[in-house]
């Protein structure tokens, strides 16, 4: 007899196929390095019209997150959301509200971001949106250009999308 919902089956399956696709090591840097608003994809995104909602909750998010709006980012973010980031995890809304999202919004407020990628896709009541970014910041006053990757998995509830695990993951660049 199996256990699993429906629901928790297809978050196991959407995860078996974004990750491998996604995963890369990250070095060791600040927990806020990993994160950032979205701006128009410089490539032709892959998302079908079903995912077109998604993607504009997981745009939203990027930018109340980088505007410091965390009225809003709580209103995106499930009650249950896990977050996981440089080896780390948040197991929910207000953890993640109470610890990153403030160290993130001030990361963001002076971060450019250059979407590379962006794929997306809708199976019933949940979407995933994988995007490839690349960050454009400063440390310590240098230049630095990090290589971003960002999956964010939402489940439709009551006809709202809402964002019920992120996975954040960056590299800085090599130089060329």
């Amino acid at each position: 007899m199996k256990t699993k919902t429906a629901s928790a089956s297809a978050i196991a399956l959407l995860m078996a196929i974004a990750a491998p696709a996604f995963a890369q090591p990250t070095p060791p840097s600040s927990s806020h390095d990993s994160h950032h608003a979205q701006v128009a994809p410089s490539s032709t995104p892959d998302i079908p019209d079903a995912a077109t909602s998604a993607v504009k909750q997981v745009d939203d998010f990027s930018k109340a997150l980088a505007a410091a709006d965390f009225d809003r980012v709580k209103s995106l973010l499930a009650p249950d959301a896990i977050i996981l980031e440089s080896g780390g995890v948040e197991r929910s809304r207000e953890e993640y509200l109470d610890h990153h999202a403030k160290s993130d919004a001030a990361f963001l407020g002076g971060a450019n971001v250059n979407v590379l990628s962006r794929t997306a896709r809708v199976d019933g009541n949940l979407a995933w949106v994988a995007t490839e970014s690349e960050i454009h910041t400063s440390r310590d006053n240098k230049p630095v250009t990090l290589l971003s990757t960002e999956t964010m998995i939402l489940n439709d509830r009551s006809g709202d999308w809402q964002i019920v695990h992120i996975h954040w993951s960056s590299r800085p660049k090599k130089a060329e």
